[in-house]
């Protein structure tokens, strides 16, 4: 594709943009910690969309006692709904425990506390095992799909409380159940402290995804009361919860918690090995003062004095395995939570009955705050010597640029740049995991890429779709993405949205308003280019992709 159509869309926009906006819009994204995850403040179109929900709701039983929700535009509304007891003291790096009941009835109409995860709010709580409910049926005996989002933002940052995530348009449309929910993160939710403090801390390098698995059997036992069918459950998730996906795929204690998964910019095919997750709680204990052999201690120290030892022990750590988007905090193969790497060297059997969505943005990397001092108008030995650095090889450089040249002639240096970082690896990963399902022989999976360019130097950046998928295209969380909807944009979100709940509902993605969306094939390697104008490619980028299975020792 010439550099000329790659900006054929939102013409208007594009023309007001200059590189002082584009680095301010990634200066404020990345203040606020990938803020399409997670942050708060919205566009006026937004804060339109989004009035406050219209009183008091109905009351729901829960296996834990009774709460009221509120709602809007004919959609119920549960939030901050407790499916775990708190993480803190005792439970601290402790697998989760169910909450105690109560009597009465609670009121679910604010959002409960997200994990602890930033400098600039510091929390003096571990108490974040909440989830949140939109359905447009209660005791209606709907058995709707449900919908469970996992949200992004690696594994250190997020929630299930932004508001992008808002599920009143999906819920109206499709007729679906959506929950989203907060865990635990970073520090909090994989300090790996099995070898150090015994057989009682076995779990605590998976506890983050034992609390999504906690909150997936929360879904089984009680979402039948919110309209929705715990047979027909799909987990969902972009960036670091689509990582989160991957991950689930290879774990035991949620085979049967879901039957559908979709992985937006977050094909993993690896996880934390046990030896660097060991070094690192090393780090961590000397940071606070501890011997190894007082890990146990760690349960008492203040939850801002361990945050910020976890992130002085991250700016000096050096793991002797690099795992590209599984690195410090993030879950750990420990043998039993996750016994298996989830798409390495093969697809784990455990989800071979789960047919899977994955794809990617097409210019993933032009959020990238660690590329946002990156010259716009870089020349080729700048190019060469980045993609070198980026590559880790002087020799290999020269190959990668000349399969992204020959499939793009009409780029500039910046944007083979940015074209070579998205594969490498995200684009490839979602690839190869594909190639991977597919392979195992169960069920299918099918690939996408998500194209439709913004604007500006930002095109097509990573989270972009998000918004899509929610149906929420004029809805905002930053300045980055603070643009109106347009015709075209809403009607490319009413119909991504349908795919994927049709993929809920149905297992199958299509619908009669997008091209026959045909399941992965290692013979075809067909994959739906999501646009204005959505299509079917065979093999896309197939001189990049050879080039960089090479470089990453895919295949």
């Amino acid at each position: 594709m010439s550099t000329r159509n790659h900006h054929r869309a939102t013409r208007g926009v594009s023309d007001i943009w200059s590189r002082r906006t584009f680095m301010r819009g990634l200066s404020g994204f990345a203040a606020a910690g990938f803020a399409g995850h997670a942050a708060p403040g919205l566009g006026p179109l937004g804060r339109l969309a989004l009035a406050q929900e219209t009183g008091l709701g109905e009351v729901v039983e829960t296996a834990a006692g009774r709460v009221r929700g509120a709602t809007r535009a004919g959609i119920h509304i549960f939030k901050g709904v407790r499916y775990g007891a708190s993480t803190g003291g005792r439970n601290r790096f402790m697998p989760p425990v169910a909450p105690n009941t109560w009597s009465g009835v609670r009121d679910a109409l604010d959002y409960g506390a997200s994990a602890p995860q930033s400098r600039a709010l510091p929390a003096k709580s571990e108490d974040c095992l909440f989830l949140n409910v939109w359905t447009p049926g209660l005791g209606d005996g709907g058995r709707r799909p449900v919908m469970v989002w996992l949200h992004g933002g690696g594994f250190r940052a997020g929630s299930g409380s932004s508001r992008t995530y808002d599920g009143v348009n999906m819920c109206t449309a499709g007729d679906v159940v959506l929950v989203t929910i907060n865990h635990r993160l970073n520090i909090f939710g994989s300090a790996y402290l099995a070898e150090l403090a015994g057989s009682d801390f076995a779990a605590s390098g998976c506890v983050g995804m034992l609390d999504i698995i906690a909150s997936l059997e929360w879904v089984r036992d009680n979402i039948e009361a919110f309209g929705g069918d715990p047979n027909a459950v799909t987990i969902f998730g972009e960036s670091g919860g689509g990582r989160k996906v991957s991950t689930l795929l290879a774990m035991p204690g949620a085979k049967g918690l879901f039957h559908r998964a979709i992985i937006e910019s977050g094909a993993i095919l690896r996880v934390r090995n046990p030896r660097d997750a060991t070094r690192e709680a090393e780090l961590l204990l000397a940071e606070v003062g501890l011997r190894p052999n007082q890990a146990h201690e760690l349960q008492m120290v203040p939850t801002d004095t361990l945050f910020e030892a976890s992130l002085a022990v991250t700016n000096g750590f050096e793991p002797e395995e690099r795992v590209v988007g599984m690195t410090l905090h993030t879950p750990v193969l420990d043998g039993k939570a996750i016994p298996a790497h989830p798409f390495d060297p093969t697809a784990s059997a455990i989800s071979a009955d789960v047919p899977v969505i994955v794809g990617y943005n097409r210019t993933e990397e032009t959020i990238s705050w660690q590329n946002r001092e990156m010259p716009l108008d870089m020349t080729d030995g700048e190019l060469l010597d980045r993609v070198a650095l980026r590559l880790a090889s002087d020799s290999v450089a020269p190959r990668v640029i000349e399969a992204y040249r020959d499939a793009y002639p009409g780029a500039r240096p910046w944007d083979l740049y940015i074209l070579i970082c998205t594969d490498h690896p995200r684009g490839m990963y979602a690839r190869e995991l594909a190639a991977r399902k597919t392979a195992l022989g169960g069920a299918p999976a099918w690939l996408y890429r998500f194209d439709w360019d913004m604007g500006g130097e930002l095109k097509t950046p990573h989270a972009l779709e998000i918004r899509f998928v929610f149906d929420n295209v004029d809805h905002f969380e930053t300045r980055l993405f603070d643009l109106p909807g347009s015709a075209a944009s809403r009607a490319l979100a009413s119909k991504m949205s349908a795919a994927w709940m049709a993929f809920a509902r149905t297992g199958f993605p299509n619908t009669p308003d997008l091209p026959t969306w045909p399941a992965y094939s290692a013979d075809t390697r067909e994959a739906m280019l999501f646009n204005n104008e959505s299509r079917i490619v065979r093999d896309h980028d197939r001189g990049p992709r050879l080039v960089m299975e090479e470089v990453l020792k895919l295949g």
